[in-house]
């Protein structure tokens, strides 16, 4: 049974009240939960507009996030463009050219393996397989894997 539209802006704004949403996520959760399409469009629009609703806000907050976690900027791009976030919003947010994503991969190495590189060719493979899946790019991994002491934790 589909509801009415008020009830989609106060489900909408329940939401929001937890977290930021991208337009794309608010639209397919409103969907789910039964409402029209012209309704979640409507709803999407005025929160757009009353600026309630914000991809940029939404990015910021997903990248700081994601980063705290101990994830990679390829991993953090990839579930960007999953919530159809713009290539250009991305790159205002994420550049992976940034030294501080490396500063990030030697935390997140050393906080899994401890502060000494590994000796034996296939730790240094397992560590770097580790920091490929968290989404570090080879370029990274190549710095941490060489410099032991470029972050002291």
């Amino acid at each position: 049974m589909k509801q009415p539209t008020s009830d989609a802006r106060a489900v909408a704004m329940r939401m929001l009240a937890m977290r930021e949403h991208s337009a794309s996520e608010m639209s397919r959760k409103l969907l789910q939960k039964g409402f029209f399409e012209d309704e979640v469009a409507n709803v999407l629009s005025d929160l757009i507009t009353e600026d309630l609703l914000s991809n940029e806000r939404f990015t910021e907050c997903f990248v700081n996030s994601r980063r705290t976690r101990g994830s990679g900027p390829v991993k953090i791009k990839k579930e960007l463009q999953q919530h159809k976030i713009e290539s250009d919003l991305i790159g205002c947010y994420l550049d992976s050219r940034d030294p501080v994503w490396t500063q990030e991969a030697a935390r997140v190495r050393q906080k899994k393996f401890g502060p000494g590189l590994p000796e034996e060719f296939k730790d240094r493979v397992r560590q770097s397989q580790f920091l490929e899946y968290r989404g570090f790019s080879h370029e990274h991994i190549r710095v941490v894997m060489r410099d032991d002491d470029l972050v002291s934790i």
